[in-house]
């Protein structure tokens, strides 16, 4: 795909800050802006950035966005649409009977998240399809137009349609969408259009959480293409998949399951962009924003993936919480997240110990520091109070805060009440802090069977350069990179990927012969992105097997005249310790269409090593002990500049700490690369 101008944008909308990047594809010159978000109305975080950037407005020929706003919506219940579910006779309660998975496995008093459809507002019509595909009983047409009328007289702005063993043959799901059409004229989902894989209910509450949100995804996106336009941005806009892809405003609005997952993917994106260039095999994303910090492995190169994710579901330590949210069948790129951003609470629980999270003071109040009427103290107030962050610094000075009032904040609400002094109480609420994000490295190495010493870490985000040296520490992992502008590299990411959609067919067989089914998915894709105007796709394939009678698959990359049962039977046994002579089932057969476009870049510089030299320096706590460290500016350090620690080095939209015991150097690619020292 060609673009028309010589300006590609990347507007990543976050908890805390909203962040906007332009990359020159002809200068390979990059400009960055930041400004906090508006979670009531996110769209305004935008509206005031572009305002500032109206100037370029002509030259930008491509914009791809990433937001939490279906995340968001999931968890809070605000903005979902009225929604019905049309369902087979006798399947009415499929989304409360679920899997029986208790959030809390002791707790009698547990409560599993409330449906998004109310039972009143689910309908049933008779017929009946096969496992395998043949009909047992005709649909009910005549029960299908009533549904449709009241659907029409009460007021519902969207309607999901999942029929039993529609993955098979959905005939019967496009009837009853044919008839609907003709009287309900809101947002209409199939489950076999959304999610053509086995699996009753992860394939009905697929299509009920994208029957909820179409309607507000789709305003929001309308909303943004408006409002570029009467900024004069006269370019096409396109929306992150959670699996890392790039899709047209039409795809996301019609499938907002594709993006719930949209802000994490783009930073791990960037990571592996980063990791390509520099010669990195294997990393671990380390992404610590104000509200969250989320990790991910990259292996070879390439992030890894998982197909089933619990929106708006629970984490603990990282791990995801089974049946604490809705299950969403979807391609999304397999992270490890805590509630440990910089503007996480910290508090005392009724024993006097520290606790960090999950409550967060988001944008608005945000942490005490940035005097907008927080009080609590955050994890950023701990780093002010520690030295840390310079108070006069933030996005390069533009942006006021308050020691006294982070001060005050750790010493009123845990200073005093722990009986310990304020420098003491900060180091504390950073340590437990730490802790939680050293067990999630944990969980996408140590308990996958990986050496954390045997991978670099990617720190970003704006609270991740302040901590990485400590979890390093922790993880034994010795060497850190940095990328220039940390805090806007998610928005980086979000222009070094390609358009991509994923399609899948299920295959239900032990004849691992997936020839067919790939020719089918291609000329659905094909037809798909020719629709769009998107042009022709390049193909990746991928198989899911298992032994016959297991429950869950393996996904294995796939080319023609590959061993499929031989790839298969290594993973099984890197994964689980050993193989089996039960037969292989073949049990979905996965497509991905690409279409390239132009991508962002970093421009390789000579280096000339020089020791850095500073002027300035500071008092920082580390831990219980003190130092007066030396204080660089980011913006004049050139490729080549190098010095031990301990440092602090400062930018626009973040601080990197440089602990003793490390050093760090100004790579050819303005990168900083931190190593243990010798």
């Amino acid at each position: 795909m060609k673009l028309r101008a010589m300006l590609c944008m990347g507007i990543d909308v976050g908890g805390t800050f909203t962040d906007i990047l332009i990359f020159d594809t002809n200068s390979k010159l990059i400009s960055v802006t930041k400004v906090p978000s508006t979670p009531a109305k996110p769209e305004e975080a935008v509206i005031t950035a572009l305002a500032t950037l109206q100037e370029n407005a002509k030259d930008v020929g491509f914009v791809n966005h990433a937001t939490t706003l279906a995340t968001n919506a999931l968890i809070t219940h605000k903005g979902l649409a009225k929604t019905a579910l049309v369902t087979n006779a006798g399947f009415r309660d499929v989304l409360e009977i679920g899997r029986q998975r208790r959030p809390e496995v002791y707790n009698l008093y547990t409560r599993r998240p409330l449906p998004l459809v109310r039972r009143a507002h689910r309908f049933c019509v008779r017929g009946r399809m096969a496992y395998d595909g043949s009909q047992v009983e005709p649909l009910d047409k005549r029960a299908v137009e009533q549904v449709a009328g009241r659907l029409a007289r009460e007021g519902f702005e969207s309607a999901a349609v999942a029929f039993i063993n529609s993955y098979m043959n959905p005939a019967h799901e496009i009837q009853a969408g044919r008839i609907l059409k003709k009287r309900f004229h809101g947002f209409l989902c199939l489950s076999s259009e959304v999610d053509r894989e086995y699996r009753e209910y992860e394939r009905t509450s697929t299509a009920v959480v994208n029957a909820v949100l179409s309607p507000l995804i789709s305003k929001y996106l309308d909303q943004l293409m408006t409002n570029l336009r009467s900024h004069e941005f006269d370019c096409g806009l396109y929306v992150m998949n959670s699996d890392g892809g790039v899709n047209t405003l039409t795809h996301a609005s019609k499938h907002p399951v594709s993006v719930i997952e949209s802000g994490p993917a783009a930073g791990v994106l960037a990571s592996c962009y980063l990791t390509k260039r520099l010669g990195i095999r294997n990393a671990i994303s380390f992404d610590m924003g104000g509200t969250t910090a989320k990790l991910g492995t990259i292996l070879e190169g390439q992030p890894e993936l998982a197909y089933e994710f619990e929106a708006a579901g629970r984490t603990h330590s990282g791990r995801s919480i089974k049946g604490s949210g809705y299950p969403v069948r979807y391609p999304f790129i397999d992270l490890a997240e805590v509630s440990a951003g910089g503007g996480s609470i910290a508090w005392l629980d009724e024993g006097g110990a520290i606790k960090v999270g999950p409550q967060s003071a988001g944008a608005d109040p945000g942490p005490a520091a940035y005097g907008k009427g927080g009080t609590e103290p955050t994890v950023t107030d701990a780093n002010i109070v520690s030295g840390k962050i310079n108070p006069d610094y933030l996005l390069g000075g533009r942006m006021k805060i308050s020691s006294e009032l982070a001060f005050k904040a750790i010493d009123e609400k845990i200073a005093r009440p722990a009986k310990i002094d304020a420098h003491t109480a900060a180091e504390g609420i950073l340590r437990i802090a730490n802790n939680s994000m050293a067990k999630a490295i944990s969980i996408v190495s140590v308990e996958r069977g990986r050496d954390p010493r045997d991978f670099a870490m990617i720190a970003f985000g704006g609270a991740g350069p302040l901590h990485a040296c400590d979890l390093a520490e922790d993880m034994s992992i010795r060497r850190i990179i940095i990328p220039e502008h940390p805090g806007l590299f998610s928005a980086f990411g979000l222009l070094a990927v390609d358009i991509s959609r994923e399609f899948s067919l299920p295959a239900m067989s032990t004849t691992l012969d997936p020839v067919e089914k790939l020719e089918e998915l291609r000329r659905m894709a094909t037809r798909e992105f020719e629709s769009e105007k998107l042009g022709k796709p390049t193909f990746e394939s991928s198989l899911d097997l298992r032994y016959k009678g297991q429950s869950y698959e393996l996904t294995i990359p796939y080319t023609e005249g590959t061993d499929a049962k031989g790839q298969f039977e290594e993973k099984h046994r890197r994964m689980y310790g050993y193989v089996s002579e039960d037969p292989v089932e073949l049990v979905n057969v996965r497509l991905r269409a690409i279409i390239p476009i132009q991508k962002v870049s970093i421009v390789e510089e000579e280096v000339a090593s020089q020791r850095a030299e500073s002027n300035r320096r500071r008092e920082v706590h580390f831990g219980q002990a003190k130092a007066h460290v030396s204080v660089y500016d980011r913006d004049q350090l050139k490729p080549g500049y190098h010095a031990a620690g301990p440092s602090i080095i400062e930018e626009y939209d973040s601080t990197t700490v440089v602990k003793p015991g490390w050093s760090w150097t100004v790579d050819s690619f303005r990168n900083l690369a931190l190593e243990v020292a010798a």
